[in-house]
């Protein structure tokens, strides 16, 4: 009897599990989670408890796949080196104006990042 394959999780259980995962990377506690992701700090603690996941059609979700995003490409750029990500979002940025997590507030702000981080990407 051949095995079955388990079944693959959804977007939302993927992208929840994602953020879950970045969040511990860079030490983002739940409530600046929350303001990234736009819902409540007891939301976010239920998120990583596994108890809810991101709505597909809410904003939360938009913002969690530019965070994950970002995180993807500070990845790529940085050598997988949590410290120096951890580093660099915590560092005045002249180009940017303001420490990379700041930025993270706000829908804009993210994709300011997203578009800073990949063009210097591109450079590489």
């Amino acid at each position: 009897m051949p095995a079955l394959a388990s079944p693959k999780p959804d977007r939302a259980t993927a992208l929840s599990a994602a953020i879950v995962r970045i969040a511990e990377f860079w030490s983002l506690n739940n409530a600046k989670l929350g303001v990234i992701l736009g819902i409540s700090a007891p939301t976010v603690s239920r998120l990583k408890r596994g108890a809810t996941e991101l709505d597909p059609a809410s904003k939360s979700f938009e913002a969690g796949q530019f965070l994950l995003r970002l995180f993807r490409s500070l990845d790529a750029l940085l050598g997988s080196d949590d410290v120096a990500v951890r580093s660099w979002l915590a560092t005045p940025n002249l180009d940017l104006g303001a420490k990379p997590i700041d930025k993270l507030d706000t829908i804009r702000g993210l994709i300011e990042l997203c578009d800073y981080v990949d063009f210097y990407r591109a450079r590489v």
